[in-house]
């Protein structure tokens, strides 16, 4: 069985009764986030989404050129340009953006493309359709100006073959135990925000590592990967995006938040449903849920220690924060 901290066996029982009022109150700071993503690497997303507000950008463009960073750093194997490959060697990207307006794009299994959430962008803003999927995809970004880019690098290559001699295939995501963190493969979810409460958000990845040929994650579905509602909140998630699909999980974080609990409390409940659903099913895997309030609150929650995200406030200064967990390893 799992070994469950103080506050996972509560939230088992009371996240969505006394839980509530306990994270309302902590995640409400003097200075409200402006923008937060996921993961240590999401400081240089936010700084780059900040500066694009900065210089008379909407939100849109905020997450989309914050989600840009790491999909051109090729030193980031979770995303873009360097992702690992499939099992067959193929780099395939999965990206969608969201406004609070309803309006959604995204592409999956794109394919020789960095930017996979610009062209989810243009996806949203040129066609009337909400994703594009594989050869569809990357034809449409082509005709879009977008540039053929061979995405996989030497380095991912090289890990590539190396899992090719036992091809052993092990969805573990950034999960801290005693050895220290144990990274395979990640995603950013980006979340931004303006004075007036205004919410939009991004999500790209390349997928996980060495996955069967054409399979696409939670990422790029809107109510699972991420998802934006005007006045209630938005939502994304980061961890084994099959568990996040099964329970539609931003969209039920939301969901939460429009019921009345706080960014935090929402986080947690969805965690705590999934433990519960999926019981021994989640042994050795990790899922979590950033969430960002249209009054600036935060709130983040993850199955296992290990999982991290960045806050952006109104001055421009970031801070990386170590999530709640509901396991403790």
């Amino acid at each position: 069985m799992f070994e469950f901290s103080r506050r996972g066996i509560m939230g088992l029982g009371l996240a969505a009764a006394s839980g509530a009022g306990v994270a309302r109150r902590r995640d409400i700071v003097a200075d409200r986030a402006v923008i937060v993503s996921t993961w240590d690497f999401g400081a240089a997303a936010n700084a780059a989404g900040f500066a694009r507000l900065k210089a008379g950008g909407n939100l849109l463009d905020a997450v989309e050129y914050g989600a840009r960073v790491p999909e051109a750093d090729p030193s980031n194997h979770s995303v873009g340009l360097g992702g690992y490959p499939d099992r067959d060697g193929h780099v395939s990207c999965d990206a969608i953006i969201m406004n609070d307006d309803g309006g959604v794009g995204a592409v999956a299994a794109l394919e020789d493309i960095v930017h996979a959430v610009s062209v989810a962008r243009r996806v949203m803003e040129k066609t009337p359709h909400t994703m594009l999927v594989g050869e569809g995809a990357r034809s449409f970004a082509i005709a879009q100006g977008f540039e053929v880019t061979n995405l996989l690098t030497p380095e991912a290559e090289l890990a590539w073959k190396e899992w090719l001699k036992t091809a052993n295939y092990q969805p573990v995501i950034n999960i801290e135990n005693q050895r220290g963190t144990k990274y395979n493969h990640d995603t950013i979810g980006i979340l931004a925000r303006n004075e007036k409460g205004r919410l939009a958000g991004a999500c790209t990845t390349s997928g996980m590592a060495f996955k069967m040929h054409g399979r696409v994650g939670d990422s790029p579905q809107s109510g699972c990967g991420l998802f934006v509602e005007k006045g209630v909140g938005a939502a994304t998630s980061s961890g084994v995006g099959e568990e996040v699909i099964r329970t539609a999980g931003s969209a039920r974080v939301v969901s939460s938040m429009r019921a009345g609990l706080s960014a935090m409390a929402a986080c947690r409940e969805a965690i705590t449903h999934i433990a519960k659903l999926r019981g021994n099913g989640i042994r050795g895997e990790q899922v979590a849920f950033l969430a960002l309030a249209p009054d600036g609150s935060v709130g983040a929650f993850a199955l296992r220690p290990g999982f991290t995200y960045a806050v952006t406030n109104s001055a421009g200064q970031t801070d990386v924060r170590k999530s709640r967990s509901l396991f403790r390893s």
